[in-house]
């Protein structure tokens, strides 16, 4: 049950989600915005989600990108609050295309999660897209 709902937070018992925000950190680092942070207060993790449709050909390589991409940030999360984070990428090509990784990574994230939603979502907003081209 959601107990509290705004544009940017959703706070549902022990589990906050944030989206789109920057996170507030003690010295400055250039990627400190992420799509979706998880607060699991009752174990205690945060899962920092990043969601990403690239052209089937760039699935691999944007994968790579992201895992350096928050590195200084999970290190600087991690001092602050005192707790590992998970970086968790969503990545999937715009026809459907996914890595090996990706289920693994959906693992990682709270609840269950299906594979095939994803990929029909990521289908369904690139033709959107190209419709409106």
């Amino acid at each position: 049950m959601i107990m509290y709902q705004n544009q940017y937070k959703c706070h549902a018992g022990k589990v906050t989600m944030l989206w789109n925000q920057e996170v507030q950190t003690d010295r400055t680092i250039p990627n400190n915005k992420l799509d979706i942070i998880i607060h699991d207060n009752k174990q205690g993790t945060r899962t920092l989600i990043d969601v990403a449709i690239p052209g089937d050909r760039n699935v691999i390589k944007r994968e790579a990108v992201k895992i350096l991409k928050y590195k200084d940030l999970t290190t600087e999360i991690q001092l602050m609050w005192n707790v590992r984070p998970e970086v968790t990428q969503v990545i999937t090509g715009a026809t459907g295309t996914i890595s090996e990784l990706l289920r693994q990574y959906v693992r990682n994230i709270p609840e269950k999660h299906e594979i095939k939603e994803l990929q029909e979502t990521a289908i369904l907003h690139t033709a959107h897209y190209c419709g409106k081209c």
